[in-house]
């Protein structure tokens, strides 16, 4: 048996639309929900209200299968038997069914929607009087009124408070301006929680976006990152549709391009701040050396593809401890006023190794020899390093032990020239008598032992001072003799805690490293070696900020800082040649 059933629909110029579509089978349903065979929007039918099935050739049993009945020829019931031949109207809510047969036989259902309902039951406009819709205004009324409300509460309310409240950041004071929560678009980030109820504090006009001043009412020892001229001129020309689009902006009164607010965007949740993309740097490095012709600094867009080698700063001379900037594409010498050769003290098969195994034992080195981390010791954070001490990192093995009265083993003060001088006048040297006694004692007082100390030399202690402070005596083993004001003394020691100026580095983050990867130690024979990694090195793993995954990713912000801490120049180099007739920017370290 095949049905067919025709959906007649009207459109708002009273067009009507018909489809056809056949549906073979003994039986169909009717409802309000999608599954049935015949599917009726309408409240007032029940989600699966009849079924009509075929009894014989051409007739139909229809029957109500929920709690409402329906209408057959304008009579309420639950039941009806329909010849097609013949003809009849159904009724559900506000549908029409008419049972007709077609050309083909097939027994035909054309569904029309009217304008009342078919039954009482299903009679909406009847139940509105007893509704809340048959006492409130119409929807038209209703959405104006709800508008109104809507701009006063949270337009006019907010402006017309804010217009009379007291003007300035209100940080200390909860907002006077009432309901400017509701124009919140997020939370605040973890720094600045504590002004969550405080709009004004950071929106202090109106319509207007947070200015660079009112930043700076509470952030004020952060710096730009250059002359607001020298940024400009380091951007270049911005495309014709940036242009066009900050034209707008500022006309809106917002600032930039490179105000706060364009690296540090709030309303975003209650996270930290996260550092700048590597595009951010690349806008004005990449084509830095075109847009400012007298800077010093090189290209720099992708760590992996356009960076320039490494700058140190190194000492040239270690009086003035006057720097020099010196690339790493040379092998850099420092003048740091030490005679210290790494490799003889690293050297696992020397002398130095095998005295570190028999003086180290009890201090906790030494068994396979020294080794960086016995002498060079981490910050508490792990950053860097220490500055090297002779008392804690050296009189280990080199002892400054000269005299020993009673008792007490008499040491020369390292560091203080003037001291030493006066210990070594008054000191009784006695050549026929060692500092310990010859027989055989243990430790570290047995002959060749740590504190056993002897000079060549004549007996007049002036000579003595003389062999102490020359190249082949006691503190010419590390330092570099010389005559201050015609008495002798040894050149200063410049222990210098960071190389790189403009760059940052953790020595935390790369602990599972060993130190001779990066720094060839185990091969310096001078002190004036300068054992920094080039790039070269640092790219065997680190790329830029799309590295692959066999790579660490890493952006400028990575190494790099954005503001200016100005602490002084001595540790500052300008970004600009010094023949530039523009002023020098200091950079953040």
């Amino acid at each position: 048996m095949t049905f067919r059933i025709r959906q007649i629909e009207q459109t708002a110029t009273g067009r009507e639309i018909v489809r056809d579509r056949d549906i073979a089978g003994e039986t169909l349903t009717i409802g309000r929900s999608a599954e049935n065979t015949i599917h009726l929007p309408d409240l007032a039918v029940e989600p699966r209200h009849a079924e009509v099935s075929v009894v014989s050739r051409g007739r139909l049993r229809v029957e109500a299968v929920g709690t409402l009945g329906f209408v057959v020829d304008g009579a309420e019931t639950r039941s009806a038997s329909i010849d097609s031949l013949g003809g009849a109207e159904l009724g559900f809510g506000t549908y029409r069914i008419t049972v007709s047969q077609d050309e083909d036989g097939a027994v035909l259902l054309t569904i029309r929607k009217a304008e009342t309902a078919a039954t009482r039951s299903g009679n909406l406009e009847e139940k509105r009087g007893f509704s809340l819709g048959g006492v409130l205004p119409g929807k038209r009324r209703m959405s104006w009124a709800l508008a109104v409300v809507i701009v006063l509460a949270f337009l006019a309310l907010p402006i017309v408070t804010n217009l009379m409240s007291v003007k300035g950041p209100q940080v200390a004071d909860k907002s006077t301006v009432i309901n400017d929560g509701s124009w919140n678009p997020g939370e605040l980030s973890l720094a600045h929680h504590s002004l969550a109820n405080k709009c004004v504090a950071c929106h202090v006009k109106p319509f207007e976006s947070v200015r660079d001043e009112t930043c700076r009412s509470c952030h004020k020892d952060v710096h730009d990152h250059a002359p607001a001229a020298r940024l400009a001129s380091a951007r270049g020309n911005l495309p014709l549709g940036q242009a066009a689009l900050w034209k707008v902006a500022h006309a809106l009164g917002k600032e930039g391009p490179g105000a706060c607010q364009d690296c540090h965007s709030e309303h975003k949740g209650p996270t930290r701040l996260t550092a700048p993309s590597q595009q951010f740097c690349a806008d004005c490095h990449g084509q830095l050396k075109s847009n400012l012709p007298d800077t010093r600094l090189g290209d720099a867009g992708d760590f992996g593809k356009l960076h320039p080698q490494f700058t140190a700063r190194v000492i040239t001379d270690p009086v003035t401890r006057h720097p020099a900037f010196v690339s790493l594409d040379k092998k850099l010498r420092e003048d740091n006023g030490l005679t210290f050769p790494h490799k003889l003290h690293l050297d696992p098969m020397g002398g130095v190794a095998r005295m570190a195994k028999n003086i180290g034992t009890e201090r906790g080195y030494g068994a396979n020899g020294l080794e960086c981390k016995d002498c060079h010791r981490k910050t508490e954070e792990g950053v860097r390093f220490k500055p090297i001490d002779m008392e804690r990192d050296c009189e280990g093995c080199h002892s400054l032990a000269y005299e020993r009265v009673g008792g007490i083993v008499r040491r020369l003060r390292h560091g203080d020239v003037e001291q030493l001088t006066a210990d070594l006048l008054a000191a009784k040297w006695d050549h026929s008598k060692p500092l310990v006694s010859n027989r055989k004692r243990p430790g570290e007082y047995a002959e060749g032992g740590l504190y056993q100390f002897r000079y060549s030399g004549g007996v007049w202690p002036g000579l003595q001072l003389d062999v102490a402070l020359s190249k082949d005596g006691i503190c010419g083993e590390c330092h570099r003799p010389t005559r201050i004001n015609g008495r002798p003394g040894v050149v200063p020691v410049s222990q210098p805690m960071r190389y790189f100026d403009h760059g940052w580095f953790d020595h935390a983050a790369h602990k599972q490293e060993k130190c001779t990867t990066c720094h060839a130690a185990d091969t310096s024979t001078s002190a004036s070696d300068v054992l920094l990694p080039g790039i070269k090195t640092c790219r065997t793993c680190h790329l830029g900020e799309d590295a692959p995954k066999s790579k660490v990713p890493s952006s400028c912000a990575m190494c790099h800082g954005y503001h200016i801490t100005e602490t002084g120049s001595a540790d500052r180099k300008p970004d600009v040649n010094p023949s530039s007739p523009k002023k020098v920017a200091l950079r953040r370290e």
